[in-house]
This record gives structure tokens, sequence and C-alpha cells, in this order.
């Protein structure tokens, strides 16, 4: 017994209307990964909800960049300009010199943190030097009961 139709239109109460659009879109990304798995195709998949949060999905053999140039190429839209190249790699730019300054900072943290840990091993090692000869520890010698 199948269900009953219904009207495809605008979910008045916004409560519902969030939980069939979260529901829907699960169901969208299940069966996007379905048919990567069985047919062995290529999909991607975005979705910007009403809030303006997005959801994707792409198969693992591909990138969405590669999606959308094959999507240009096959159709003959032209989906990038060269306005659009020129914020790609400006944004690119800054990614890269945030990145920098990021491993930057973590090699001089790790610099500081070497520098700590050899200034106690030599701190370590003078009061062993300063120690009487009684107080410091002497290896454990494995024959000791045959000197007896």
């Amino acid at each position: 017994m199948g269900r009953g139709k219904f009207e495809i239109k605008r979910i008045e109460n916004s409560s519902n209307r969030q939980v069939t659009y979260s529901k829907r879109r699960n169901g969208m990304i299940k069966k996007a990964k379905e048919v990567t798995v069985l047919c062995d195709a290529k999909v991607s998949l975005v979705i910007f909800g009403s809030s303006g949060k997005m959801h994707e999905y792409c198969s693992p053999s591909t990138t969405l960049i590669e999606m959308l140039d094959n999507y240009q190429r096959s159709t003959g839209k032209q989906l990038w300009d060269a306005t659009h190249e020129m914020e790609y790699v400006k944004m690119q730019r800054k990614n890269e010199k945030k990145l920098e300054e990021e491993n930057n900072q973590l090699q001089y943290e790790l610099q500081q943190s070497i520098a700590a840990v050899d200034g106690n091993v030599r701190e370590m090692n003078d009061l062993y030097n300063q120690m009487p000869l009684a107080f410091r520890l002497q290896p454990i010698k494995p024959n000791l009961h045959e000197r007896i």
C-alpha cells in the first residue's frame, strides 16, 4: 500500500519546515552516496538552507572544482570570469600567508620548548655533578652476588 499523494507547497509552520528540510536533505545526501557507490558515478551536491547554512557531498573520486569544471565544459556556460579568478587567487594568497604565520609561530614555540628542556637537562647535570659521590645513584651490577 503506497502513500497518498499530496500537493507540493511551502510548509507554513517553521518548525515542521525545518524538520522536513533536515530529513529530506539527509535523504538526498544518502541517495547521492548510494549512486556514487552503486553506479560508480561522480556526484556533487551542494544545498543551502533558508538560514544560509551550506551542506555538501562530493564523491570521493572527485572534487567540487573538478565537477564544476566538467559542468562548465559540458554546458558551455561560463561559471568563472577573470574577476572570480582574481578573487580566488587573492583568497589563496591570504590563506597561504595565514598558514605561513601560523607555521612560524609554531616553529618559534617549538624552539622555545626545546631550549627550555635543554636548559633543564643542563641544570640537572650540574646538580648531579655537585652532589657528593655517596648520594649519587650507582648502576646496579647484575653479577653482584658473585662478588660476595
